[in-house]
C-alpha cells in the first residue's frame, strides 16, 4: 500500500508528463490542465491504496480514459451546437437561402479537401491499423501506444510500464514487425 507520502511524490514526479501527454492529446492547455487534475483525483481517491509500484500504470490509464472522455463531451457539445446554430438567426429571407457548405472552401491538403473515395480509403485503413494494434499482445500494444502515439521516450514509457528501457525497445520492435507483416499482408504499405 502506497503511504500518503509515496502518493504524493508519484503525482509530483508524473505532472509534467501527464500535461504534456494531454496536452499533445487535446492540444489546449487548459482542457489539458483539467483533464490531469481529474486523473491525479481519480488516482487518489479510487486507487490510493494500491501498492505504489502499481501507481504508474494505473495513473497511465486513468490519464487514456480521461483524455477519451473529454473527446466523447466535445463531440456531444459540438454536435448539440451545430444542430442549434441556425436557431434564432435575425434576418429577412435571404437567410432562407444561406448553405454553409457552399461558403466554406476547405484548405488544400486538409481532410475535407480530399474527394469522399479517399475519405472512404483513409477510415478503412485507419480501422485495419486499428484493429491490427487491439490485436497486439498487452503489453506490445502499452508500449507501441506509448512511443509511438502519445510520444513519450524510453525512459518515460519504461517507468509508466514498471519495466527496464530494454524491455521497452523490445516490446515496441515486436509490436512494429507484427504491425508491419499483419498490414502488409491485408496489402497496405507505409
Amino acid at each position: 500500500m502506497a503511504t500518503d507520502k509515496e502518493l504524493n511524490d508519484f503525482l509530483e514526479n508524473v505532472e509534467r508528463r501527464a500535461f504534456k501527454q494531454a496536452v499533445y492529446a487535446v492540444r489546449k492547455d487548459e482542457s489539458a490542465l483539467d483533464i490531469v487534475q481529474d486523473a491525479m483525483i481519480k488516482l487518489a481517491e479510487k486507487y490510493g491504496d494500491k501498492p505504489a509500484a502499481e501507481l504508474p500504470m494505473l495513473f497511465q490509464r486513468i490519464l487514456q480514459t480521461t483524455i477519451l472522455d473529454y473527446f466523447r463531451r466535445e463531440k456531444v457539445r459540438n454536435t448539440w451546437v451545430s444542430l442549434f446554430s441556425g436557431f434564432g438567426r435575425s434576418g429577412g429571407d435571404d437567410d432562407d437561402d444561406f448553405d454553409i457548405l457552399a461558403s466554406y472552401e476547405a484548405e488544400e491538403g486538409s481532410a475535407a479537401a480530399e474527394s469522399t473515395a479517399d475519405q472512404l480509403e483513409r477510415a478503412q485503413t485507419l480501422r485495419l491499423i486499428d484493429e491490427e494494434v487491439q490485436k497486439l499482445p498487452a503489453r506490445q500494444r502499452e508500449a507501441f501506444l506509448m512511443r509511438y502515439w502519445q510520444d513519450m521516450d524510453v525512459a518515460e514509457t519504461a517507468e509508466a510500464m514498471g519495466c527496464s528501457e530494454g524491455s521497452v525497445k523490445t516490446h515496441c520492435s515486436r509490436a512494429t514487425h507484427a504491425l508491419a507483416e499483419a498490414l502488409k499482408a491485408k496489402g497496405i504499405t507505409l
